[in-house]
């Protein structure tokens, strides 16, 4: 597999400041693609990292996005596009986590989260479809979703509400453009050392591990 497999390719990542779509983001660099990335607040590590992946010799592209506004996602996608000539892969990677038993789950908290991971994997699929259907070689689309999107988990419903959503969305939208030479899939992942997993108690996080048969996060 040649190191720079992705050269002249663009990319968008959602979500890419830290943690897996960081680490997604500097791969794609690394293997010649030029990226794109949104950010909600961390202004200083987006100009970070947007530094890093300049330093591997690739254009890059950052603006500030709420994924959840659709207007935003679709106006972020156009300027990548004007950026970058077109959109060749889409990485679905923004996400938050909001959890509680849902008897103490407030109804923001429950927007918030489906509306960030889920609504925002819509709107950022739909914006650049409008491109990559123009593409020769079509396009590719991954949706970052989780294994509590598949068996559920305690305490997230809004979470694993959202990422079993974006399975249905994956699927479906597979289905769709395949004919344009199109590929939606989806990852579930299942616990990563991440900045957000080690929001969970100690006590979670070794119920989780029980559920592994390497007993490790990845």
């Amino acid at each position: 597999m040649s190191e720079k497999q992705f050269a002249e390719k663009s990319t968008i990542v959602t979500g890419a400041t830290r943690g897996i779509g960081k680490a997604i983001a500097l791969e794609l660099a690394e293997r010649g693609a030029n990226v794109a990335f949104n950010y909600s607040k961390s202004a200083d590590e987006a100009e970070r990292l947007k530094a890093e992946i300049e330093n591997l010799g690739v254009k890059c592209y950052a603006a500030q996005c709420d994924v959840a506004n659709t207007e935003a996602s679709a106006e972020f996608c156009k300027q990548v596009k004007e950026e970058f000539g077109t959109v060749d892969f889409l990485i679905n990677n923004a996400g938050i986590t909001r959890d509680t038993l849902i008897l103490r789950m407030k109804e923001d908290d429950w927007d918030a989260v489906i509306d960030t991971n889920l609504k925002g994997a819509w709107n950022f699929s739909k914006a650049v479809l409008r491109f990559m259907m123009k593409n020769d070689a079509g396009g590719t689309i991954l949706n970052i979703s989780s294994i509590s999107g598949v068996v559920g988990m305690q305490g997230q419903s809004n979470y694993s509400a959202s990422k079993a959503g974006m399975i249905g969305l994956t699927k479906s939208l597979a289905k769709e453009v395949a004919s344009r030479k199109i590929t939606v899939n989806a990852l579930a992942l299942g616990l990563i050392e991440t900045d957000m997993s080690g929001q969970l108690s100690d006590e979670y996080q070794s119920k989780l591990l029980e559920m592994i048969p390497l007993g490790r996060l990845g």
